[in-house]
């Protein structure tokens, strides 16, 4: 099951260029409220409903989405089906930013912290999201890192691994994140957020074809982190056919 949520954060983007065609779009009415976390909690929700339905009959869901965040309704839809997912998580970025940390305050920057139990408050106890366990993430081909998120790192449980090194992956179901900025923007146009120095797209699709081999991908989340008129779906479109 091929699932659009053509959002970036809470803002509705209809237009975006996405590498999929999609089985299903997923929108929601969101509330005219200030809290951005209320509003994406209606989104999520929704996406958790049909992640579930997919899972429950015995489907992959691929969830395409403007962003990261969109994981947390993706996640709580897999343990609504009765799974429990670990974290592979793709991405240049840490994601591990909290309130607290951000110099920038982008929403974005949070979510692999919060699937591991920050700020539940949030987001995770309005559309019933358990946490998983630290030991149970593996961050992969994360370099820009600010400070506080290398300070967090190197304390906690998640493994940091790089692309063509990812050891050995947690046991059971997994839930495989790709941000595509994990690539390096030489091989990747129109990135919102570019790292340089990072790995090619060949050697990323390597690498997540070797998660999807191991048939344990209970979902698999693309985060088209890209300008629309960039063109840069064109690029992805075949690893994630593969998929």
């Amino acid at each position: 099951m091929r699932l659009l949520v053509p959002y970036h954060l809470d803002e509705y983007r209809p237009e975006m260029d996405v590498p999929i065609t999609p089985d299903a779009v997923v929108t929601a009415e969101l509330p005219d409220v200030d809290d951005p976390w209320a509003r994406m909690a209606v989104l999520y929700d929704a996406v958790a409903d049909r992640v579930a339905e997919s899972a429950i009959r015995g489907e992959r869901a691929i969830v395409a989405s403007g962003d990261c965040t969109t994981a947390l309704g993706t996640v709580a839809g897999l343990q609504r089906a009765g799974s429990d997912p670990a974290l592979v998580w793709f991405d240049a970025h840490g994601d591990v930013q909290t309130l607290e940390t951000s110099a920038s305050g982008y929403l974005g920057g949070f979510p692999l912290r919060m699937l591991v139990g920050y700020g539940r408050h949030l987001m995770a106890d309005r559309i019933g999201l358990r946490d998983i366990p630290e030991q149970r993430a593996v961050l992969v081909g994360g370099r820009d890192l600010d400070p506080p998120e290398a300070e967090y790192l190197r304390a906690a449980q998640i493994r940091h691994r790089p692309v063509d090194d990812l050891g050995d992956l947690p046991d059971g179901p997994l839930y495989l994140h790709v941000d595509f900025d994990v690539v390096t923007p030489e091989d990747l146009p129109g990135l919102l957020f570019p790292a340089p120095n990072g790995p090619t797209l060949t050697d990323v699709s390597a690498s997540v074809r070797a998660v999807l081999a191991t048939g344990r991908v209970a979902a698999f989340g693309l985060a088209c982190t890209w300008r629309d008129d960039a063109s840069a779906a064109a690029h992805v479109r075949p690893l994630v056919d593969s998929a």
